[in-house]
């Protein structure tokens, strides 16, 4: 077993969980924080220079320095260090996403932990690091695919259940984006990002384009469905003049019928 204490860099903007991080490490000897950072350029930087064996990446990164609202271009330009051995990337995150996490995971990210998990501390986020040090890679990342997967699988089985129910089928197109919007709502209420400008970014299509598909599958619904079946499952109250919900009237309903449902 490696005896020597692992190196950590923290890119991290929130102040409170630097300082956090700091009094964790400085009770354990199996921890050495060798540098805090809230850019991710200066990341890049202290990696190259300090070459940790850990790497704690704050998804929502303020500071970036692409200005983007999150830190995957830092993954991106680590690959490009051409360094010589692999880090240990642990993500901390308050987005909940599988579809996140899976881009996440193939930028080449070890493991992702929920900020607002009940669960989390500065010092689960240290001991995960050691545990991955002596874990193997393959067994790790099997391990944390199957973590997430059986997270999830309950609730997309739940929402595509509700949606199937009224004439939201697989087929259309805009399936997909009602599917991830209730999923995102439901794991990131205190998210400032709004649900279409998170579609957009995981689609890379435009909020015009992703709006038109959610709404072009629920007019499809409300023209093939038989009326009875619809009011037995969506019984929100629907303007007279259109007949037919919005959108975000649609989407947010589920949100909260699945709330209750879980």
């Amino acid at each position: 077993m490696d005896c020597k204490p692992m190196k950590i860099l923290i890119i991290e903007d929130d102040i409170d969980d630097c300082n956090s991080f700091k009094q964790c490490a400085k009770n354990r000897d199996d921890i050495e924080i060798v540098a805090i950072t809230d850019s991710d350029l200066e990341g890049l930087k202290y990696t190259k220079a300090k070459r940790p064996d850990g790497i704690i990446l704050d998804l929502e990164l303020n500071n970036s320095s692409t200005g983007s609202i999150d830190s995957l271009e830092f993954l991106n330009n680590l690959k490009q260090l051409h360094l010589n051995y692999e880090p240990i990337v642990i993500v901390t995150t308050h987005i909940n996403s599988k579809r996140t996490y899976d881009i996440l995971h193939r930028n080449g990210v070890d493991l992702i932990l929920y900020k607002d998990n009940p669960k989390y501390s500065s010092e689960h986020v240290l001991n995960n690091f050691i545990s991955l040090r002596k874990t193997n890679v393959n067994t790790r990342t099997t391990s944390i695919e199957e973590i997430l997967e059986n997270e999830e699988e309950k609730i997309s089985k739940l929402i595509n259940s509700e949606l199937e129910a009224v004439g939201v089928t697989a087929k259309l197109k805009g399936r997909g984006y009602i599917h991830d919007a209730i999923y995102y709502l439901l794991q990131n209420e205190k998210s400032d990002i709004n649900v279409i400008q998170y579609l957009t970014k995981i689609y890379k299509k435009s909020g015009t384009t992703i709006t038109n598909g959610i709404q072009n599958a629920v007019i499809h619904a409300w023209r093939v469905m038989p009326m009875e079946d619809i009011e037995k499952h969506y019984t929100a109250r629907i303007n007279y003049e259109t007949g037919i919900p919005t959108p975000m009237e649609f989407i947010y309903y589920y949100v909260n019928k699945i709330k209750k449902l879980i």
